[in-house]
């Protein structure tokens, strides 16, 4: 046979639809006078499981005349795909990873939008794939390139991926089959006809433009301007305290003021940007001679993340704000009149307890083995279910206790462990500023809450530990960058302990 058949690659996650996707190309194949051939590997439980489904279309006509109908394969070849359809931006990298995509063949149609990993989002540092590099990949690799944004384009007409997909699928003419086909099959299926087919027509068209022109650059709220006023004349001092910073700071210091005044109120956006300009003297006079203010804005960051460490009044908090349960519902897509539940999985600790209650009290029950064993047959995993009246009043109420954390045995161990992180910062900043820079970004550690956070404060403190050391060293700041790197690698802290003992010997 002089024709060969065209091969066509779906990288598709679990719930989007690849499947679907597939059974549709499978009956416009045929509706076309194609043969075509179908198969697909599930992938292991990453985002809810990704699948590549491949098939190969062969014109029937061109097999009739040859007296025999064509082999196909089963799974796709390395250098001999036609096509591939990628669901998300990860799953067109994989593909190339895989050799699926070429530059001398290969047509590429992919999303912009990231699906996390369970590594991206389980990673204890900064796991997510760096978005520019992931683009400068893709547009490096294929002969022809479809590149918007699917996920936005099926939200926009209240539909799924998949028959965006299609639409692309069709607007870019990979296939040689006409237009009214594709559609025939959408309203044969007879599910959310009107919405799938607009999201069709509409990722039809952005197909024609091909490339969307996406650079993967995120614009985050630090890039935008401070404004000059604040939205209420009570808050304006603390603005007006914002804008006197370095202007490279400011956008930081900012967001630290929104985040502490939510966490707590004015008066503890107060202490952070008291604490901030500490810190911004300190710049002033020992880091003038390094051109920026590394240390001031490292330090307002990491400072903004420990003032609003997470409690048990903070997790209760966010789980009762309604900005949560419109968000929720938009997800799932439920309708207006559709009720839905959320059920909250919880697992406090007597620490978590003890750290609840006025300090006294709370060491008191820390200090009481007795007492703290018998709260402990009642910690266990917890299931709150927030949609009922009793589960939503109970983390409610706890929640609402935030006009009282001050004086919380938690509130006050942390900003005691926040003055003396502090201090040591302004200790080193004389004799050894990129030991401060490095010990103002080491707070990356600490996060979550009970046994993650107190993980995190392990490594912490052993790094904290080895500062007089690595003071002596002419290297000490990249040392430091090092051991954050090793106590980030895994939860147990083998990897910062092998690289704390080879220091030491």
């Amino acid at each position: 046979m002089a024709e060969r058949p065209i091969k066509l690659t779906i990288a598709a996650l679990g719930g989007q639809g690849g499947g679907v996707l597939a059974d549709w190309l499978i009956e416009i194949a045929e509706a076309e006078g194609f043969l075509v051939q179908s198969t697909s590997v599930p992938g292991v439980a990453q985002r809810t499981g990704a699948t590549i489904y491949y098939l190969e279309f062969f014109p029937r006509a061109a097999a009739e005349r040859a007296g025999r109908e064509p082999v196909m394969a089963l799974m796709p070849v390395s250098g001999d795909v036609d096509c591939v359809l990628a669901s998300e931006l990860a799953e067109a990298g994989r593909a190339i990873q895989r050799g699926l995509v070429t530059p001398d063949r290969t047509t590429l149609i992919a999303s912009t939008h990231r699906s996390y990993t369970i590594g991206e989002k389980s990673a204890m540092g900064q796991g997510a794939v760096d978005r520019e590099q992931l683009m400068d990949l893709v547009r490096s690799q294929a002969k022809r390139l479809v590149l918007f944004d699917m996920e936005e384009t099926a939200e926009r007409n209240q539909s799924v991926i998949s028959s965006v997909l299609l639409g692309a699928l069709c607007g870019s003419g990979v296939l040689p089959f006409r237009k009214q086909t594709f559609q025939d099959e959408i309203e044969k299926s007879g599910i959310a006809v009107k919405a799938n087919l607009a999201a069709f027509e509409d990722a039809c068209r952005l197909a024609q433009r091909g490339d969307s022109g996406y650079t993967g650059k995120v614009k985050s709220k630090l890039m935008q301007e401070v404004p000059v006023r604040s939205r209420t004349p009570a808050l304006q001092p603390l603005l007006d305290r914002v804008r006197r910073l370095p202007a490279a700071v400011q956008p930081v210091a900012l967001e630290g003021t929104r985040r502490t005044i939510d966490y707590q109120d004015p008066a503890y956006a107060a202490l952070f940007l008291d604490r901030v300009e500490r810190i911004a003297a300190l710049e002033a006079r020992w880091g003038a001679g390094t051109g920026s203010c590394a240390l001031l804005e490292s330090t307002a960051r990491s400072l903004a993340l420990w003032m609003t460490f997470e409690d048990t009044i903070r997790v209760a908090d966010l789980k009762t704000r309604g900005s949560r349960f419109v968000r929720i519902r938009e997800e799932i897509r439920a309708d207006s009149g559709q009720l839905f539940g959320i059920t909250e999985f919880m697992k406090p600790r007597v620490e978590e307890i003890a750290g609840t209650l006025p300090a006294g009290l709370g060491r008191w029950l820390l200090g009481s083995p007795r007492l703290s064993g018998r709260l402990s047959r009642w910690t266990g995993g917890k299931q709150i279910r927030t949609g009922t009246i009793g589960g939503f009043l109970l983390l409610h109420i706890v929640g609402g206790c935030k006009r009282w954390r001050r004086s919380t045995l938690r509130f006050q161990e942390e900003n005691a462990r926040i003055e003396k992180w502090l201090h040591r910062i302004e200790q080193l900043a004389v004799n050894h500023y990129a030991l401060a820079v490095e010990l103002s970004r080491a707070q990356k550690l600490l996060k979550g809450y009970g046994e993650t956070h107190e993980r995190g404060w392990r490594n912490f403190t052993a790094l904290i530990g080895l500062l007089d050391f690595l003071a002596t060293r002419s290297d000490g700041a990249a040392l430091l960058s090092r051991l954050q790197d090793a106590a980030l690698a895994d939860e147990e802290g083998q990897a910062l302990a092998r690289e704390i003992a080879a220091l030491e010997s």
